[in-house]
Order: structure tokens, then sequence, then C-alpha cells
């Protein structure tokens, strides 16, 4: 996945078809491990920029928006405080997640960091919040920067706060 230092688009192979279904499977696996061992296995992210120091993942549950059925998803987090933050990237794609489009419609969530399991009120940070936190989420994991520059989208940052 090489880019010229002035291409902005993600690299080849990445707007497959087959990515999201890669995805799928490979979080439905993340789900089943973080559940059955507390976070043990599976509670790390250790790929691209995030190698060696590994960024922690946290559960996120909303309810579908279509089908108002609860959705699972493994998501990178930085905790702040009571706080947890999220960014919804999806690797720099041109769309938002599903996840996200249903906390937009619901923001009523359940995120679970190891076995703590906490209702949360989800929203998107306003634009002095995202500038705030945007640094800090890069800190956390480098790659970000390189998902939001293969992207037209504004990537969200999403701020999960007790109910």
């Amino acid at each position: 996945m090489t880019m010229s230092p002035t291409s902005s688009a993600a690299p080849k192979g990445m707007d497959s078809p087959i990515v999201p279904k890669i995805l799928k499977v490979m979080s439905r696996l993340n789900i089943a491990a973080y559940r059955a061992t507390g976070g043990r296995v599976g509670g790390t992210w250790r790929m691209g920029s995030a190698f060696r120091k590994g960024v922690p993942i946290c559960l996120v549950t909303t309810k579908g928006r279509k089908s108002g059925k609860p959705r699972t998803q493994p998501l990178l987090f930085m905790p702040d405080g009571d706080r947890v933050i999220l960014v919804a990237s999806q690797g720099g794609l041109p769309k938002h997640p599903l996840w996200y489009l249903n906390l937009s419609a619901d923001p009523r969530v359940t995120v679970q960091v190891r076995r703590d399991a906490r209702r949360m009120l989800a929203r998107t940070a306003s634009p002095e919040e995202r500038a705030a936190l945007w640094p800090r989420l890069v800190a956390v994991y480098a790659d970000f920067d390189k998902y939001q520059s293969w992207t037209e989208r504004e990537i969200p940052v999403v701020i999960c706060e007790p109910a």
C-alpha cells in the first residue's frame, strides 16, 4: 500500500467491494474473542502505526437505525476522563461507517471497555472540540491523519459521555 507523497486517494484495493466483507468477518471474530476474554484477546489494535505500542479497543453497541436491533463494533478509542472518544474513520473510506450513522440516529450506546460495560450518550464533537481532540487522537494512532488524507469527508470524532 504505497502512495506518492502528493496522493490523497486511498491505497489501491481499499475501495474494493470485498473490503467491507473482510472487515465484517474480522469484526465478528474480534467481538467474540473480546467478549469471551474480557478484552484480554482482541482488546488491543497492533496494526500500522500501532504495531509497537498498541491502541485500546472497546466494543460499542448501537441500535440499528433501520432494523432496531443491537449492532456491536470493535473500535479504537481514547479514554478521556469518564468519556470515551471514538473516530469514525472507517480506514479513510469515502462513506461514514454504519455504526456512526446508527448513533447519529439514536445517541444511546453501550460502551464496553474490558469487562466494564456502560450506558453512554454519543455525540459528534463540535468543530472546536474536534480541533482540540484530533492532535491527541493522532498521537494515540498516527494513521488517523493518513485516513483523513485519503477521503474528502471530514472524519467525525465522537464523544461518548456517561448517560
